[in-house]
């Protein structure tokens, strides 16, 4: 029996949400599902290290809830790039955040004993209407914002929490569209095919504006913030990226769906390029750098009108040989005391 993408969202909505309530994974986990997350979580398999993480988040915010903004669904499109073939898996992917009364330290960040909002975005593979693989980016940066430990040098866009679509119909649980979902998955797909474009010289032999809305929002990670218009995403975001990696490619897409005009891509690593530049306020290292990256679109008369951009900077500024956490450990009065066993 085949289940629709609709009832799979709902159910699984359902499910996500009763274990971010206390519930077991294995109401919704493989028994050995693979759990990818942002740094420090990084790569585990199995119920148990599932489990181990979720008693984490459960300790540091126990009344934790989970608020999404974006639930969409769809059948994986091919990627050429990638090393198997992944068309046709059957994805979930959610944006939004979870709330909650922050009483423990998370990760090493100091418990604020107040409201705060763990940003969240996540893709699931699902297999038999259980998950096999989850991609999960915490944004543990912001976090450590509202916690008042701000680690690096001030972002060049505005920090903030993230807005919902302006159109308030993120959460499809209802409805599913590929065929909508086609035509602005093709419509982004173009887009990047015209950054691919870049001569190496000039902004403007990127011929990508036209697939975007005249005052788009870049709802970027904490770290590098949001911007609006193309003037805004340019200044704050592209040529900053730009001087920091001037050989940056795309490596590939686990993730490549659309539901009606929601559009989700993504890689593990998505992005790759050699740190040549300055880049969140820290000098060239010459390092080959591998960047996990989400991206959620929601396009409106044919174009790109907002785009969510969870990035792990915590897992590239660690490749650039900053330990933002062992920052944090010492900030808060706990040193190293002797030289690592790198050194």
């Amino acid at each position: 029996m085949t289940v629709s993408l609709t009832a799979l969202k709902q159910s699984l909505h359902a499910g996500l949400t009763a274990v971010a309530q206390g519930a077991d994974p294995a109401l919704i986990y493989h028994p050995n599902a693979q759990f990818w997350a942002s740094h420090p979580f990084n790569q585990v398999q199995g119920l148990e290290a599932i489990r181990h993480v979720w008693s984490q988040l459960r300790h540091a915010m126990p009344d934790i809830q989970r608020r999404d903004q974006i639930f969409v669904a769809g059948n994986s499109k091919a990627d050429a790039r990638m090393p198997e073939d992944l068309e046709g898996r059957v994805l979930v992917a959610s944006m939004g955040h979870y709330q909650g009364s922050f009483l423990n330290d998370l990760c090493g960040i100091p418990a604020t004993h107040g409201v705060v909002n763990l940003r969240v975005c996540e893709v699931h593979h699902l297999v038999e209407g259980k998950i096999a693989q989850s991609y999960v980016m915490f944004d543990l940066l912001d976090l450590m914002g509202q916690a008042g430990c701000w680690p690096i040098a001030p972002s060049l866009g505005a920090e903030g929490m993230w807005s919902g679509p302006a159109t308030n119909d993120g959460v499809r649980l209802h409805t599913s569209d590929p065929s909508g979902g086609q035509i602005a998955f093709d419509t982004v797909i173009a887009m990047h095919n015209a950054l691919g474009s870049f001569d190496g010289k000039s902004l403007d032999s990127m011929q990508h504006g036209a697939y975007w809305a005249d005052n788009f929002v870049w709802y970027g990670p904490s770290g590098i913030g949001q911007t609006r218009g193309m003037t805004g995403f340019r200044a704050h975001h592209q040529i900053p990226f730009l001087v920091g990696y001037p050989d940056r490619k795309g490596a590939g897409h686990y993730v490549r769906i659309g539901d009606g005009d929601y559009v989700v891509t993504g890689g593990w690593p998505s992005v790759t390029g050699t740190h040549l530049g300055e880049w969140l306020g820290l000098p060239a290292t010459g390092k080959h750098i591998e960047m996990r990256v989400m991206d959620f679109y929601r396009l409106e008369n044919g174009v790109i009108q907002e785009n969510w951009v969870p990035i792990d900077i915590l897992w590239i500024l660690k490749q650039m040989g900053l330990d933002v956490l062992a920052r944090l450990r010492h900030l808060r009065g706990d040193p190293l005391t002797d030289l690592p066993p790198a050194l």
